[in-house]
């Protein structure tokens, strides 16, 4: 059954009981409403392709609460993603070289990462996505919560009634108040310092 708990206080352990049993959230992250579900759980995020109806050929955008998060994720973090991370001051996603993936690693859903085993990841700057991730203990999917074509909602507001019919749980839509309302820029760090800019 879908809880949609839009004025309740448990609205974490609501959303992490979800992620937790494999289910779907729509929340409010950083930057834009998203879809999120267990990015080590490769059905759950099977679920976010089905309801976005978006090949799984593309990669996913993740949260983790902290850069120990991530550090748990990649194989090797470049030290120029460290830097980057630490003078950071709006939403940045990095795309990180090699990631762990596969339940015998305890790592990331393989459907979840690129086919060249990067991954985009973002630490939020808003305290209740932070919140979010470090409590669930594990990195979140995020991807805009629209059909794949299809404008980004910005808003609660703007989210297609066919997405929130979708998921198993709907987080406060006050939250919305943390997100910029705009999307991330995208930075590829390689290992050896380098930097790609995706998308300012």
């Amino acid at each position: 059954m879908k809880t949609d708990r839009t004025n309740d206080r448990n609205v974490f352990s609501d959303a992490v009981e979800t992620l937790r049993r494999g289910g779907v959230i729509l929340y409010p992250t950083d930057t834009v409403w998203g879809l999120g579900c267990d990015a080590t759980n490769p059905e759950a995020v099977r679920k976010i392709y089905d309801i976005k109806k978006r090949p799984d050929s593309k990669s996913l955008v993740l949260l983790a609460s902290d850069l120990d998060m991530v550090a748990r994720y990649i194989r090797e973090i470049p030290d120029m993603a460290i830097r980057l991370v630490e003078v950071n001051d709006r939403p940045m996603t990095i795309i990180y070289p090699d990631a762990i993936t596969g339940k015998e690693y305890r790592g990331l859903a393989e459907n979840a990462v690129a086919e060249d085993g990067s991954v985009g990841i973002r630490i939020p700057m808003a305290d209740f996505c932070r919140d979010l991730v470090h409590r669930f203990g594990k990195p979140i999917v995020s991807t805009s919560a629209n059909i794949s074509g299809e404008p980004t909602p910005k808003r609660f507001a703007g989210v297609p009634q066919a997405i929130k019919d979708a998921v198993d749980c709907i987080l406060d839509p006050s939250l919305e108040r943390q997100s910029t309302g705009a999307a991330s820029s995208i930075i590829r760090v390689g290992l050896d310092g380098t930097i790609d800019i995706i998308r300012k």
